[in-house]
Order: C-alpha cells, then sequence, then structure tokens
C-alpha cells in the first residue's frame, strides 16, 4: 500500500509539474508581446511569382468572396495566379467560381471508400501545376477567407529583407466574433496573434502554421517532394516537419487574413476534435525525432524548449483530469480528505493566472492590435466564452487523443455567414493594424 500511495504521489507532482511549467512558460514567452508592434523588414518592389491555392469542398456559398477578393489585389496581376480546387463538390461550386473567371481544378475520390480533406486535394492539384519553375512562392487560403489587399506585398518583402525564409505565416484574423463561440475563438487568435507568434519572433524563435495564410518556399515544396502531408492538421505537420529540419518559420503583424469562426457549440467541438485528433498524432509521432534534432545540432535548446511545448500543449486538459483523478484516490483511500479540498492560496492563484493571461493580455492585444478598448459590456460574453473555451479544449485534447489513430475521416465545417454579409478586406494602404 506504501508504494501505492508513493506511486500516486509521484504522479500526481509529474502532473502538477508539467501544468506549473507550461502555465509559467506562457506567461514568459508573453512578456514579448507588449508594446507596439513595429516592421522589422523593408518594404520591397514587388518580385516574388505567388501561386495561390483555395481548397474548396460544397463551397458555392461563399467562393465568390474569395474569388473577387484575390482578383483585386494590389500586387501586379502577372506575379501571380490563384486556382480553386473543387473537391469532391456536389454542389456548384465548380461552375461558380468559372463563370467569375477563375481557374479550378476539380478533384474526385478513386474509389468510394478512398480518404478525402484538404491534403489530398492540394496534393493532387499540385501534381497537375509546375509550381517549382513558374512560382517563388505558394499560399493556400480557406474558401471562407478573406484576405488584406497588401498581403503579398507585406510578404514579398518580409520574405526578401528576411533572406528568403521558408515560410510566413499572416495575422489570423476574424470575420465573425458575434456570440460566444464565435467569441471563444476570437480571443484566443487576439491573444495568440501578440503574446504568442508576435512574442515568438521578436525573440528569434520560429512561429506556429495557422493552416490558412501562411506562405511557403516552392524551392523547399520541392524539396519536400510535393505536398507529402496528410494527417487531418496538415500545418501543424508541417510546421513540426520543417522545424525539426532547420527550417525557419517567421510571422507578419502587418497583414491579415480574416477566417469564419463556428458560432454554434457543436461546430466547434467537431472542428476541435479533428484539431486534437491531427495535434496529438503529429505530436506522438514527432517526438523522439524532436530529443534526435536537438542532438544533432539542427535546432537550439530554445527552439527544443518552444516546439516541445507547443507539442504538447494538447496534453494540458489531460494532465489536469489526470492529477485530479489521482489526487482523488489519494485522498479517498490513504487521507479520507474530501477531493476539493483546495486551499485559498491555491484559488487565489488560479483566478489571478487566469484572470490575468485570458482577460487583461486579451484586452491588451484587443487595444494595441484592433483598436478596440475595453468595455463592460465584455464582460458577460468573456465569463460564458471561459467556461465554453473550457468545454471546446477538454473536447479537443481528451476525444482527440482517444481518437489520433484515425487520420482519414476529415468532417467539413459548415459555414454560418452567407457570403453577402462578409466583411470587405482592409485596403492595400492601411496602417489600423499598427496600433500606437
Amino acid at each position: 500500500m506504501d508504494f501505492i500511495r508513493t506511486l500516486l504521489e509521484v504522479l500526481i507532482w509529474i502532473c502538477g509539474a508539467f501544468l506549473t511549467f507550461n502555465m509559467v512558460y506562457q506567461l514568459v514567452i508573453g512578456f514579448w508581446g507588449f508594446g507596439k508592434a513595429k516592421k522589422d523588414y523593408k518594404d520591397h518592389d514587388p518580385e516574388m511569382r505567388f501561386l495561390v491555392l483555395v481548397p474548396a469542398h460544397n463551397e458555392e456559398k461563399v467562393i465568390g468572396d474569395i474569388i473577387e477578393n484575390l482578383k483585386d489585389m494590389d500586387y501586379p496581376r502577372e506575379l501571380y495566379d490563384f486556382y480553386i480546387i473543387a473537391d469532391n463538390c456536389t454542389d456548384n461550386t465548380a461552375e461558380k467560381a468559372r463563370s467569375l473567371g477563375a481557374k479550378v481544378i476539380e478533384t474526385r475520390k478513386e474509389s468510394p471508400d478512398a480518404p478525402t480533406g484538404k491534403p489530398i486535394a492540394l496534393k493532387k492539384a499540385l501534381n497537375t501545376i509546375d509550381y517549382r519553375n513558374n512560382f517563388d512562392l505558394l499560399m493556400i487560403f480557406d474558401a471562407d477567407n478573406l484576405i488584406d489587399r497588401n498581403m503579398f506585398r507585406e510578404v514579398n518583402s518580409q520574405y526578401l529583407d528576411k533572406d528568403r525564409p521558408d515560410f510566413i505565416q499572416c495575422y489570423l484574423g476574424a470575420k465573425n466574433k458575434k456570440g460566444p463561440v464565435a467569441w471563444v475563438y476570437y480571443t484566443g487568435y487576439t491573444l495568440s496573434n501578440r503574446f504568442f507568434n508576435l512574442a515568438k519572433q521578436r525573440l528569434g524563435l520560429n512561429g506556429v502554421l495557422g493552416g490558412t495564410g501562411f506562405a511557403m518556399s516552392t524551392s523547399y515544396l520541392a524539396q519536400r517532394g510535393g505536398w507529402t502531408t496528410m494527417t487531418l492538421t496538415e500545418d501543424y505537420e508541417m510546421q513540426v516537419e520543417a522545424i525539426l529540419d532547420g527550417r525557419r518559420i517567421v510571422w507578419n503583424h502587418f497583414t491579415r487574413v480574416y477566417d469564419e469562426k463556428p458560432t454554434r457549440l457543436r461546430a466547434a467541438i467537431r472542428q476541435r476534435i479533428r484539431w486534437g485528433q491531427g495535434h496529438w498524432f503529429v505530436t506522438l509521432h514527432n517526438s523522439g525525432k524532436l530529443v534526435r534534432a536537438l542532438f544533432a545540432g539542427r535546432i537550439s535548446i530554445w527552439e527544443f524548449l518552444s516546439l516541445g511545448t507547443y507539442m504538447y500543449s494538447v496534453a494540458v486538459m489531460v494532465a489536469a483530469l489526470l492529477q485530479l483523478v489521482f489526487t482523488a484516490v489519494l485522498s479517498a483511500a490513504f487521507s479520507g480528505q474530501p477531493l476539493f479540498n483546495l486551499s485559498y492560496q491555491s484559488l487565489l492563484i488560479s483566478v489571478l493566472t487566469v484572470s490575468y493571461s485570458y482577460c487583461f493580455l486579451f484586452y491588451y492585444a484587443d487595444w494595441k492590435d484592433n483598436g478596440i478598448r475595453f468595455s463592460l459590456k465584455t464582460i458577460p460574453p468573456m465569463v460564458v466564452a471561459f467556461f465554453a473555451t473550457a468545454i471546446i479544449t477538454f473536447f479537443n485534447q481528451v476525444f482527440g487523443l482517444i481518437r489520433c489513430r484515425d487520420q482519414q475521416h476529415w468532417v467539413k465545417t459548415e459555414h454560418c455567414i452567407h457570403a453577402e454579409l462578409a466583411p470587405s478586406p482592409a485596403p492595400a494602404a492601411t496602417t489600423s493594424h499598427e496600433a500606437a
């Protein structure tokens, strides 16, 4: 019995140490997110050739916006080309895209049981395009996205000024934030844009690929042998493989892609479980490679800690649940103490940490990056969003782990915003993103 008690105490300590390290790491990294965001690259004349791909599965309701957006970019038209990938569509996505003047690549399953999804559509499309000889950078957008008109100019300038990095991830904005679920996404991305990606950029660390709005060097893509990532989180898979290979991922805080966020809790949970499945799968299959990359000198100790912490950020809820279970067993079997016998000090620390990281940092980032000052009206949605975040995170991390072996079944996130209600992208000359 003494062995079991000691084992439970050790497991509780390990879970607590993991949670504490994760919290302290995020707090420390966040310090570099304060202050004015200033460009660290010079403007350059348009030079890079862009290939833009827009995977679209039954997206006739929203495909018109992104096509008109891409046709009106503030960049020489001869230096970029875009394709709509009509992937296994059963609606009029392809026909509508062609009627609006877009080039369309249609992809179909080889058999009824063949896997589908964004990675497979991208691989098939890229196999039909001579991207290595005709383009310098590949950019991928979702069908429901809108983008700043100056995006290609900013990416072109940063790419040339920063010695041609392998990836550039642009600021991830939101088309909608009304309702508690959409508010969860809005607050989360507003926080991570500044206090995670911008902070890492300032520290000289690699950023995170967000699935849309990132540029990728076609030379690196060719070296990889084309599009080879096949998990449910192809962006995260690409990010991990690139960093472990010693590649660079830089962050651009000055041009944005606007993504539509789910408005229903069920849709958010379904999407986050899919993300969790992919994240867990990639993490578990690359943990050993992370250690080997460190000892091989391909990454620094700081990059090792940065990537490792991000890889296992998906385990926070799992560790918290395990700690709760182990504590319950220990309390019931050995001490006779009630499960929720928390000290006032621990409770106070938890409340202060959540208030700082979830509320204060968000309001600061929203003010600096979006020009929106704190309002008491946002307190109720923040409270509701906090609990919604806990629910979504639980499903994301716990059920994602349970289902992580399944990387074949992709579920589409349905849109709730009609195309005519989508906001117009910011003009190329805007400086509103550079708040004082």
